[in-house]
This record gives C-alpha cells, structure tokens and sequence, in this order.
C-alpha cells in the first residue's frame, strides 16, 4: 500500500477514530517489556482467553455423537458448530467498533461472561434446540474474547516481533485443540458430555480474575457519543441485513439435497432471499464507508482481500476435518469418545509445532507469503489422503494422513493474520484483524453446514443398498449407537456406508484447500516493518495505548 493510499483511507474514517494518533511502532517499542512479570501477566491472560474460546470449538468434536444420542438428534450435528460459529462470526465486526468506543478491559470481561452464560446454558439443556441456542449465546462472546486479544496485543508488541507472539496464540489455539477431544471424550465417557461445558466456568473464572487484575488499560480520547450516535458507529443495517442473509444461506446448505430436494420451493426461497439481503448489505457497505463492518477501502485492499479467501477456506476445511475426524473414529473404527479425542492429537501436534516453526521462519525472512503458498499444497494432499480412509486402514495411514494435514494448517493459519498489521493505516488494523476473525468463523460456520449436507445425503445413498433397512432411521441414530441398533448381519456395510460417507467431507476439504492458493497469490509481497520502517500515514493511527499497570 502506498503512502498516499494510506493518507487517503485515514481520512475516510470517522473524526474520534482520526484524532485518536499514536505512532504505533512508537509505542509498541515502548511498551515491549519481555523481562517485566506484568508484561507477561498480560501477555498470559489473552493466551488463556484463546484457549478459553479453542476449548471450546474442539471439546465438543468427540462428545457430540453422545449428544446425538441423548437428542435422537444426528441430523443437528452442523448447527451444533454452526451456531457457534455464526454468532461469533456476525459479532466480531461489531466488538471490533465497541472496542473503539469503550474500555477494552470491560469490553473483554464481559465478553468472558457472556461467554460463560452460554456455556452454562449448554450444559444444563434439556433439548437439543436449547443447547443450539446456548452455543448461539458462547458464540457472541467469543467474538470479544478474540477482538480483544489481538487489539491489546497491537501496542504491546512491535510488528516484528509479533510472528512469534502470534504463533504463540496459535499455540494457545493449538494446545487446547489437543486437550479438547481427550478432555470432552475423558467428562464424556466417565461422567457426562454436560461436564465438557461446566468445565468452561472455572477456567473462565480464572481467565476473569487474571484480567480484572493484571490488564491496566488507559482509556484513549474518544469523541463524546451519543448512544443513538454509538449504535450507529456499529453499523446496525449492514449487520441486520449480513445475518439474515448468512442464516437463509446455511439454512438453505444445511437442507439442500437432504430434508429437501434442490428444486423444493423452501430452498430456492432460502437462496433468493439470501441473495437479495446479502446484496442489500454490500450497498449499505458502499452508501456508508465511515460506520461500515466491512469498508471498502479494506475489502478491497489486494493483500486484504486475498488473506481473507484465504482464511474462509482454510477455516472451513479445518474445522470439517476436527468434527468429522472424530466422528468417523467413532462410528467406523468403534473408539471410545476418548479415544477418538486422543487419535486426533498428531493433527494438533503438528498444526502446533509446524506453527511455531512458519512464524520464527517469517520473522527471519520478513515475508508471510511462501508460507501462506506453502500451506494449501500440503492441506489439499493431506485432505484428499483423509479421504481415502476405510474402516480397515491402520494406524500409519491415519496417523501420517493427519499430521500432513496439520503441517499445512500450521504453516498458515496464524500467519495469514500479518498482512492486515502490515499493509494497513493503524486505525485500520482492528477492523482489518476483525475481518479476519470474522472469515474465520464464517468459513467454518458455512461449510460445517454443508459438511453435514454432504454427510447425510452420501449416507441415505450408500445406505439405500442395503436391504431390510430403513436409511432414515440409520441417520436419526446418534453414531456410536450402530453396533447397539443395527443387527450383525448388517452391521458391516452400514459402517462402511458411514466411513465413505464421512470420508467424503474430507474430499470437500481438500477441494477448499487447493482454493487456497487463489488467496495466497493475490497477497502483496510486502516486507514485514520493522522498527524503523513507518510511514507518515501509519502514524496517524487509533490511539489504543495500553499501559504496562503502574
């Protein structure tokens, strides 16, 4: 980005955000206290935050064939992801705003209680339908917890020391990814499946009070706002219009070719009204640059654009591979919930590892970009290798397969995030991260739904065949029910109908991960900054100066 493309998109904002003016090297350099225990205090309660939210997308991926069976609710199983994800997705541009508005120390505390009603609220549901709404309600207050992580961070690492600090909150991300399956598959198999929610309070109790302590945020000069003139500094209309439009849509996936055919007049009234909403929300997008959850002098940033494809497909492959990969052990290998858990820990451990590696490898280069080329060659092979799992494959296929697939994960997901710190005017930054989280989520939200399309209509497909067997009834069975439910003689097709129709999600990830090359080619091959490498227009930036406590 030029200088005077940068100039031209400060002055586009809104008047508080451009007199809030800090050079934010400035303060990074200053604030940058590796030796000072407060520092690391801080440090340490957003890492917690991450694992907090982590936890929870992954500790759900092995209880969930239980919570089928509890439900009768199999075909549930995308909205038990998806409703996580949506909310957290719609909400993350909006708590980006309100963090430019309020106090991001509340801000993010009462995110964390949100986020803990909500688990709460999964725990102790009595229907499947109240615990879609209880990941609803987590889902709002993970958007937050991940806006505010990242926003504290800006002033307190300086740009190029921020790959290894990022891939440190990868592996904050990754580790809880790890503990997830073992932990929700150990409450599930020796006390219940509601314990993988309960267990969210004290590790968010503790997560608060590391906050409410340690983190001391000065509140920066903000224009005195109305709470008319706040809620429009939000962008109610574009966000009114983009959920609506994102619930037809995974609605429409979700049922397509399952509980209804394509041509059913329910799905084609679902696409056309997403297609209008959504269109009405890119005209709102283009009417009001200044309020806009989506601007387009972000959007259509080239590197922006291209980091953001890039983390909706890479998010939507992942997050496929973690809910279906326990599934499949599970129903096709006959595992335990912990034991599906603990089959998925060479896929994290890579993802971890490989992250850590991709960051120090970017610091000491300058460039995010080979990584991010590197990263969708080995997902897609990695993928299309998952594919070709049967019941019968040994623990060297599984096990090779996954860690190729999280060597690929790992070589990106963090580092997709540098380009929007980099190529961006300060006081676009929150927006640009918030962007990226909001492509996180959405891309799992997304093809989670459609990952459970295709899972249920290979299924009735590959059920058909069998005789003396009605194929709803297999699919309204929770997964770890078919060797209690379905008689010998049958039992061995019906499992490899489950296995290839399981498997044939992991064929869609491998086709998102190739399309992520398109992504990593359209990013600007830009150097990293380092210290001495600002421009005039970077310094005129959002003052979000947080302080080291007194």
């Amino acid at each position: 980005m030029s200088s005077t493309a940068s100039v031209h998109s400060a002055k586009e904002l809104p008047p508080a955000e451009q007199a809030q003016s800090v050079d934010e090297y400035e303060d990074a350099e200053k604030n940058f206290q590796p030796k000072s225990l407060k520092f690391w205090s801080i440090i340490i309660g957003m890492y917690l935050s991450i694992f907090l939210v982590a936890l929870d997308r992954t500790i759900i991926a092995t209880a969930i064939p239980r919570i089928t069976d509890e439900f009768d609710s199999i075909q549930d199983i995308g909205w038990y992801g998806s409703a996580y994800m949506l909310t957290a997705a719609c909400s993350t541009p909006i708590s980006g705003r309100i963090y430019q508005l309020h106090s991001t120390k509340w801000v993010f505390l009462l995110s964390i209680l949100i986020f803990e009603v909500g688990s709460a609220l999964c725990g102790a549901a009595p229907t499947s339908t109240a615990f879609i709404i209880g990941r609803a309600i987590a889902g709002l207050g993970s958007a937050g917890i991940f806006s505010g992580g990242m926003m504290v961070l800006l002033p307190l690492v300086p740009l190029r020391k921020r790959p290894v600090f990022n891939s440190m909150f990868g592996m904050a991300f990754g580790i809880s990814s790890v503990l997830g399956p073992i932990i929700g598959g150990t409450l599930t198999d020796h006390v219940t499946w509601r314990w993988c929610f309960y267990v969210n309070l004290p590790i968010g109790g503790f997560t608060f009070l590391a906050v409410l302590l340690f983190l001391h945020v000065d509140s920066p000069k903000r224009e005195k706002l109305t709470i008319i003139s706040q809620i429009i500094r939000i962008d109610p209309i574009g966000i009114f219009f983009f959920i609506l439009s994102m619930v037809c849509l995974i609605l429409a996936l979700q049922w397509g070719g399952s509980t209804y055919s394509w041509s059913a007049p329910t799905i084609i009234g679902l696409l056309v009204t997403f297609s209008v909403l959504f269109i009405a929300f890119a005209v709102v997008e283009v009417l009001t640059p200044k309020t806009a959850m989506a601007p387009t002098r972000v959007v259509l940033n080239r590197s922006i654009a291209g980091s953001m494809a890039f983390m909706f497909l890479l998010s939507g492959g992942l997050m496929s591979v973690i809910y279906y990969l326990t599934v499949w052990f599970q129903a096709a290998k006959g595992d335990s919930a912990m034991h599906a858990g603990v089959s998925t820990i060479p896929l994290v451990l890579s993802l971890v590892v490989v992250g850590v590696v991709s960051a120090l490898c970017t610091q000491k280069i300058s460039y995010y970009n080979p990584a991010m080329l590197l990263s969708p060659m080995l997902c897609s092979i990695g993928a299309g290798l998952l594919s070709t799992l049967t019941p019968s494959s040994g623990h060297n296929s599984w096990i090779g397969y996954q860690i190729l697939y999280g060597l690929g994960i790992g070589s990106g997901f963090q580092i997709s995030t540098l380009p929007s710190q980099n190529v961006l005017p300060r006081a676009d930054v929150p927006l640009g991260l918030a962007l990226m989280f909001f492509m996180q989520q959405i891309g799992g939200s997304i093809f989670l739904a459609v990952s459970q399309n295709v899972f249920s209509t290979r299924l009735i497909n590959s059920l058909s065949g069998v005789s003396d067997l009605d194929p709803e009834s297999i699919v309204n069975t929770g997964a770890t029910d078919l060797r209690t439910i379905v008689p010998s003689n049958q039992l061995d097709p019906v499992i490899h109908a489950y296995s290839y129709a399981l498997t044939r999600v992991f064929v869609l990830t491998a086709a998102l991960s190739a399309c992520m090359i398109l992504g990593a080619l359209a990013v600007q091959w830009k150097k990293i900054k380092g210290k001495n490498e600002t421009d005039d227009a970077v310094s005129k930036s959002l003052d979000t100066d947080t302080e080291i406590g007194r």
